[in-house]
């Protein structure tokens, strides 16, 4: 087995989207503070972390792009989602701030050598990390999916797909638009994550990423892997 880990790192300030609070990562405490009870003497350290559901590599739920009542939180997905048969494509020469169209992301998927089953999750290799991680840029100049695209993607019945930046559209009306496109087509999808360039031309893997149990959660971070056997 060969699993590839696809998520980022949550480090004091890691870069998220503007409208998302920072994550602040404190030492709670550390072995500098002893404890003792009776002979024993003993230490411990941890840490105080603050973010955001949409910190680092993270899934959306539905809620928080769909308004409608009984829209699901995180909690409320079945887990089966997470777990899905998946592959990826490659996008990497599109310019900054492109939305990548129809043509280019079914001419994309054929270079694959797959064809999209029903439940597949689709991971997107935009290249944005390679291009904009840690820049300011990283914020507002990836590129990403136009909405055509990722109702084609939905049509061929995917469960979700992931893209590296920390939007699935480029930024503005086009990325308002993509959300809605997901709670329209019943999808959803994951941002921020990491090393897709070691999953392109590999064909089909099994994709792991479990969102944590948070109560009414908008999103969850994943620890996202793929999975060669």
């Amino acid at each position: 087995m060969e699993i590839i880990d696809l998520s980022r790192e949550i480090f004091h300030r890691t870069q998220v989207h503007p409208s998302h609070p920072p994550v602040v990562m404190t030492v709670w405490n550390d072995h500098s503070e002893k404890k003792q009870a009776g002979s024993t003497v003993f230490s411990s350290k941890a840490l105080s972390i603050a973010f955001s559901d949409h910190a680092g590599t993270h899934v959306d739920a539905p809620v928080h792009f769909d308004s409608r009542p009984g829209a699901a939180s995180i909690d409320e997905v079945p887990l089966e989602r997470f777990i899905t048969s998946a592959f990826c494509i490659d996008l990497s020469h599109a310019p900054l701030k492109h939305a990548a169209t129809l043509a280019e992301v079914q001419e994309a998927v054929r270079k694959s050598g797959e064809t999209i089953r029903k439940g597949d999750t689709v991971l997107v290799l935009l290249g944005t990390n390679a291009r904009l991680l840690g820049k300011p840029g990283y914020l507002h100049d990836f590129a990403g999916l136009s909405i055509e695209a990722i109702h084609w993607l939905a049509d061929q019945g995917i469960g979700m797909f992931g893209v590296e930046a920390i939007s699935p559209a480029p930024e503005g009306e086009l990325n308002f638009q993509a959300h809605l496109a997901c709670a329209e087509r019943g999808i959803t999808h994951m941002e921020c994550l990491a090393n897709l360039e070691a999953l392109v031309g590999r064909g089909r893997f099994r994709f792991i990423g479990l969102p944590l149990k948070i109560r009414g959660g908008t999103a969850s971070p994943i620890r996202a892997v793929a999975v060669f056997e």
